[in-house]
């Protein structure tokens, strides 16, 4: 049997290219840029924080001190909502779910991989904005994933704020360290442990 050298370059030629399609597409793993679930009351970010300004913090406010920020209680909602005179199919459903006590089912848009130690206390004390992971939020009708929250994209941010130490947070550590601390680390143990 004749091996022809055209079937031999063309069939490597094709096992690079399938070899290197696969390792792109393992080294995506995890990156859901532009991830915009629909969710089960359509929350416009965009009239609550940008048009009403209402901070991240004041519905999100487990993120000063807790490792996830959390999805806001219902009744963060109603604080506001039973004082307000319009109505919404929208805002009907909100205030159906807590006059029930229902959950309500969010869907989770941005995921790290269970490996990931990521604590939002520690960024948000240490000045870092909500903007910077999750985009200009208080412009969205419907929150998507902007950023690709890979371990490149995560080290690209602490090497350039590795100098920086402000915020509570970064004040605490120097006074207990007695030294300047950078906020950001650049050691594997920051993330992964």
């Amino acid at each position: 049997m004749e091996v022809r050298p055209r079937v031999v370059v063309a069939g490597s030629v094709g096992l690079i290219f399938s070899s290197g399609l696969i390792a792109w597409q393992f080294s995506r793993i995890g990156i859901h840029q532009g991830y915009s679930p629909q969710q089960p009351i359509a929350f416009p970010h965009k009239v609550h924080a940008g048009d009403n300004k209402i901070p991240c913090l004041y519905c999100h406010y487990a993120a000063r001190t807790s490792r996830h920020a959390g999805i806001p209680p219902a009744s963060i909602c109603m604080n506001c909502h039973n004082l307000l005179e319009k109505q919404t199919t929208e805002i009907e459903k909100l205030k159906e779910a807590v006059q029930f006590e229902r959950p309500i089912r969010w869907v989770k848009i941005h995921n790290l991989p269970d490996f990931v130690y990521f604590n939002h206390s520690q960024h948000v004390l240490s000045g870092v904005s909500c903007q910077r992971c999750h985009g200009p939020v208080e412009r969205m009708e419907r929150v998507e994933q902007v950023a690709p929250l890979t371990m490149g994209w995560c080290i690209d941010c602490h090497r350039e704020h590795a100098h920086i130490a402000t915020g509570t947070f970064a004040r605490a550590m120097q006074n207990f360290a007695r030294k300047p601390t950078p906020t950001a680390g650049l050691d594997c143990i920051s993330c992964h442990y």
